[in-house]
């Protein structure tokens, strides 16, 4: 993720020399990076436990170091290509979150000084991070998916009880189908992630959040960087539907595990599941707002007149089809087990587990 890109637009792609250098704290980088690191393997090691105890802490580099590298590649593709257009960017910031919290990490953000208006300079920048990702992303979920295996989707759970299920995108749909042979989840079979498959699945995850076209996310440059100005209502508009996503999600969720359920439906159980799966477009609607509340109202910085050439135009729509390829509506959910053909999509323990 980037923030703030900055430099005064440029006619060509050489660096500007007046672009002020950023700071350079090698300390803390370095100190968020080796942070995030042990936050990434502990909760592999979790995963991998069956979240009884950590050690061997070992046992979660099989998730912590692919995921590790996807972040790693993201952020640089930004940092690199920033760079390249003469614009002062920090090192990656790594986010480091308690073990066993989400995915152990809210991933990383590159530091600008200030807004490009250079909208050719904006959307090579917003681009190359998921770009750069996705390029380390999807083999290394190919490769996780062949030490992965397909099993019936059998109660792993006592009846009452939720396990949790990663979301599904048309990208890791096709990669399962080429991988596995099929479609999952059918009706009968699920795949059983093996932790590498899991990091790159977060990172298909961090992917898509940071193409939604909003704000100061990564969508939300290249958005801009194609519509102008006129873009900044309009993004306004989208952060608001955020909570609306979150109730179509609700009532999404309650409708599959009705069905999924069948005898062992019970609406209370239902909705807590389907409440904790709309729960994360209403925690990405404050955290959007809460960006634009720190950047003084706005939902992204105002861009130049110029037009983008053909090729940057091209570079837009690919970023689309780029955004419905890795698009999870239900990036979490948990499923009603005790039920006939209900089953989680868990982690592995291990290489061919």
């Amino acid at each position: 993720m980037s923030q703030g890109p900055s430099d005064d637009r440029q006619d060509d792609d050489a660096p500007d020399e007046s672009a002020p250098p950023a700071k350079v704290r090698p300390l803390l980088h370095a100190v968020l990076f080796l942070a995030t690191f042990l936050t990434t393997t502990s909760t592999g090691a979790l995963h991998a436990h069956g979240f009884a105890r950590i050690a061997p802490i070992s046992d979660g580099l099989s998730y912590s170091l692919p995921l590790m590298l996807i972040l790693l590649c993201h952020e640089l593709g930004h940092y690199i290509v920033a760079r390249r257009h003469g614009v002062a960017a920090s090192l990656p910031y790594f986010i480091p979150l308690p073990p066993g919290l989400g995915l152990g990490t809210m991933g990383a953000v590159i530091g600008m000084r200030s807004a490009t208006t250079d909208r050719k300079q904006l959307i090579d920048v917003g681009a190359a991070g998921p770009l750069a990702g996705l390029v380390v992303a999807i083999p290394l979920m190919i490769y996780g998916l062949l030490h992965s295996d397909v099993g019936p989707r059998i109660a792993a759970v006592p009846d009452g009880m939720a396990a949790t299920m990663e979301g599904n995108s048309i990208l890791y749909g096709i990669l399962k189908v080429i991988v596995k042979g099929a479609w999952l989840p059918n009706s009968q079979s699920d795949v059983f992630l093996h932790p590498t498959a899991y990091a790159a699945w977060a990172g298909l995850l961090v992917t898509m959040i940071n193409l939604l076209p909003i704000g100061q996310l990564d969508g939300g440059h290249i958005a801009s960087a194609y519509f102008g100005n006129r873009y900044n209502r309009f993004a306004e508009h989208l952060r608001r539907l955020l909570p609306i996503m979150a109730i179509v999600v609700f009532f999404w969720v309650l409708y599959v595990l009705k069905a999924e359920a069948g005898r062992a439906w019970n609406l209370e159980t239902a909705a807590e599941i389907a409440l904790g799966a709309a729960l994360f477009w209403v925690v990405w609607y404050f955290l959007v707002s809460l960006m634009r509340r720190l950047t003084g109202g706005m939902n992204h910085p105002r861009v130049d007149d110029q037009p983008l050439p053909r090729s940057r135009r091209a570079l837009f729509w690919l970023m689309v089809v780029v955004f419905v390829a890795v698009f999870m509506p239900v990036p979490f959910r948990q499923i009603m087990s005790g039920s006939t053909g209900a089953a989680a999509s868990r982690i592995s323990a291990g290489p061919g587990s």
